[in-house]
C-alpha cells in the first residue's frame, strides 16, 4: 500500500538542505503541505541565506504545497509562531521532522565551554522546542507523529565529538519520555540516526562514498517513521540504503549481599554483572526497578 500523506501539515526544521530538503520534498510528493524551517546558516551555526525559499520553490514548481520558515529552533516563541502560521495556513500540524543542526567538531580538550554548550542547545534544546511547541495541537487533535535526529555519534560516540554526541544521545532519551507522555493521544515519537553525505560531511566522506550516502537514501525510513501506522520508540539507523534498529538494553544483573556487597564483590563478579544473556529492552525507566525486584524476591 503506498504510504501518503494528503490530509496532513508537517514541519521539516534545518530544511534548506542535505536530509531536511529531502525530507521536505518527498513529503511533498507524498501530498503533504510542508513548512520548510532553516535559518539558513552554515554548518557552525552563522550566516544567513535564502535557502528554505528555494526549496519552497521547488515543491511548488512540481505541484505541492510549501512556506518557507526562519525561525530558530532554539527560540521557542519563534516556533510557537511557526506552528500558529502553519495552523492558520492549512488547519493543523500532525508531523515534525526535528532535523536542524550544526557541527562545531574539535577534542574535548580544546573544545570551548560555549561551543559545547551551543551544539546541545541547536540540537536538543532546539528539538525540545520545536516539539513543545507542536505538542498540545497534537494533543488536541489525537494526532501527532515526531522524528528526532539522533546519530551514530551519540549512540556509540566518535572522537572529536563530545558536545555533538551528547546531545544526540540526549534526543534517543528524549523520545523515550515523550513516547511514553503522547501514547494516549495518539502521538508516536521515534529516532533515526542517520549516515549520509551533506555539507556536515562533505569534508568527512572520500567522495565516492559520499556518492553512495547521498541524503535521498535516508528519507524511506524518515518518512515510514513518521506515518500513520508508524512504530513508536524505535531507533533507527539508515544510510546508503541499509537500514538498522538499535537498543538500549539491560541485563539480568547479579544480587550481591554479605561480604560480596562491597567494591571488591562488584570486581569479582563484573563478568556476571554485564553477561548478556536474556538482556532485555525496557520499554521504560521502571523496568530497571522491577527486575531489581525480581531478583530480590528470588527470581
Amino acid at each position: 500500500m503506498t504510504i501518503r500523506f494528503e490530509d496532513k501539515v508537517a514541519i521539516v526544521t534545518g530544511a534548506g538542505g542535505g536530509l531536511g530538503r529531502e525530507y521536505a520534498l518527498e513529503l511533498a510528493r507524498r501530498g503533504a503541505k510542508v513548512v520548510v524551517n532553516d535559518l539558513g546558516g552554515d554548518r557552525t551555526g552563522t550566516g544567513a541565506s535564502d535557502a528554505a525559499q528555494k526549496v519552497v520553490e521547488e515543491i511548488e514548481a512540481a505541484g505541492g504545497a510549501a512556506i518557507a520558515n526562519g525561525a530558530s529552533v532554539t527560540e521557542y516563541e519563534q516556533m510557537t509562531e511557526m506552528v500558529a502560521r502553519a495552523k492558520e495556513k492549512w488547519g493543523g500540524v500532525h508531523i515534525l521532522i526535528n532535523n536542524a543542526g550544526v557541527l562545531r567538531d574539535k577534542t574535548f580538550t580544546k573544545m570551548e565551554p560555549a561551543d559545547f554548550e551551543f551544539v546541545v542547545k541547536v540540537h536538543l534544546i532546539g528539538s525540545a522546542m520545536a516539539t513543545k511547541a507542536c505538542w498540545e495541537t497534537f494533543r488536541e487533535q489525537n494526532y501527532g507523529r515526531v522524528l528526532m535526529t539522533a546519530s551514530s555519534t551519540g549512540l556509540f560516540g566518535n572522537f572529536g565529538q563530545a558536545n555533538y554526541g551528547a546531545a544526540k544521545l540526549g534526543l534517543a532519551g528524549l523520545t523515550k519520555t515523550l513516547y511514553l507522555e503522547g501514547a494516549k493521544n495518539n502521538i508516536k515519537v521515534n529516532t533515526i540516526a542517520p549516515v549520509a553525505g551533506t555539507r556536515m560531511t562533505e569534508d568527512l566522506f572520500p567522495e565516492e562514498a559520499f556518492k553512495a550516502f547521498s541524503p535521498d537514501k535516508v528519507v524511506p525510513a524518515a518518512l515510514f517513521l513518521v506515518s500513520e501506522d508508524a512504530p513508536t520508540n524505535q531507533i533507527v539507523g539508515a544510510g546508503a540504503g541499509v537500514f538498522q534498529a538499535s537498543y538500549v538494553t539491560l541485563t539480568q544483573g547479579k544480587l550481591l549481599t554479605g561480604d560480596d556487597l562491597s567494591v571488591e564483590g562488584v570486581q569479582k563478579y563484573w563478568s556476571e554483572i554485564t553477561d548478556r544473556t536474556d538482556e532485555i529492552v525496557p520499554d521504560s525507566g521502571a523496568a530497571q526497578s522491577m527486575l531489581i525486584g525480581k531478583k530480590l524476591a528470588g527470581g
